[in-house]
């Protein structure tokens, strides 16, 4: 007999809490969502209820333009548990035109040293995964293939 095969392990899902509500509300419907200070005025990403610029919390959220360049990223070869079939994959950090930073992941381009250039503009997508729409990344422009 040989070995049981294990089952595969489903790709994690993030869990909205009160503080990030409007963040996943708008990736649901296609928009990316940022919060920006009242005060200073500044747009920062992660979602939290507070400025982290200035310690304000008048803080507001509005939809962002979905611009963004590539400002690093990994080549992944040791897969996460699920993501078993995406390997190799890029975890990238993107540069949003509006000046917030963000980790996720680029698609629609080989996930190589030779097709991920720095600075290479990008555009939001959304990639459905259970009941939440995540933001990924596509090359835009020129870049598109």
């Amino acid at each position: 007999m040989g070995k049981p095969v294990p089952k595969p392990v489903p790709k994690p899902v993030p869990e909205p809490t009160p503080e990030t509500q409007p963040f996943w509300d708008g990736c649901a419907a296609g928009e990316l969502r940022l919060q920006r200070c009242r005060a200073c005025v500044r747009p920062y990403f992660y979602p939290r209820p507070v400025c982290p610029s200035c310690g304000s919390a008048e803080v507001e959220w509005f939809t962002a333009s979905g611009d963004a360049t590539l400002y690093s990223y990994v080549i992944n070869h040791r897969p996460a548990p699920g993501f078993e079939a995406d390997a190799p994959y890029a975890i990238a950090v993107v540069q949003l035109a509006e000046g917030p930073r963000m980790m996720t992941s680029i698609v629609g381009v080989p996930q190589t040293p030779e097709a991920l250039s720095l600075d290479m503009p990008l555009r939001v997508t959304f990639e459905q995964r259970g009941d939440i729409s995540l933001p990924v990344f596509e090359p835009a422009g020129e870049w598109r293939q």
